[in-house]
């Protein structure tokens, strides 16, 4: 098994599976990283495909996965002024390990939604 046991806070801070897990499997993240599949997207149509996303939520998830190299953002000089995001050769490693659990969820949903149903009976 994966070394995934932290003793300590400081530990769990340096953990490589915890700390990447943490910033890459949230909805917002995976939505976003899904949504870049077939290239590049200005803000307002990543926000629109994705839909039920807040401009705020959206640009803070958007700025975490920039941060940690997994899309690129890109100004468009105007006008108007446009940016863009695209994945980066990273972000689309981490889209193919996701796009199995997408493939998973789909698969499976009616069997997850079943036995909750079962379990809350």
């Amino acid at each position: 098994m994966l070394p995934v046991t932290a003793l300590t806070e400081e530990a769990g801070k340096t953990c490589p599976v915890r700390n990447v897990l943490a910033k890459v499997t949230g909805k917002w993240q995976v939505l976003i990283v899904l949504a870049l599949e077939d290239g590049s997207l200005r803000f307002g149509e990543l926000k629109r495909t994705i839909g039920d996303v807040t401009q705020r939520v959206l640009t803070e998830n958007l700025r975490s996965l920039e941060r940690d190299g997994y899309l690129t953002r890109t100004v468009h000089p105007g006008p108007p002024l446009a940016v863009s995001y695209a994945l980066t050769d990273m972000g689309r490693e981490l889209l193919g390990v996701m796009k199995p659990m997408v493939s998973f969820a789909a698969k499976r949903f009616d069997d997850v939604m079943a036995s909750r149903e079962a379990y809350d009976g």
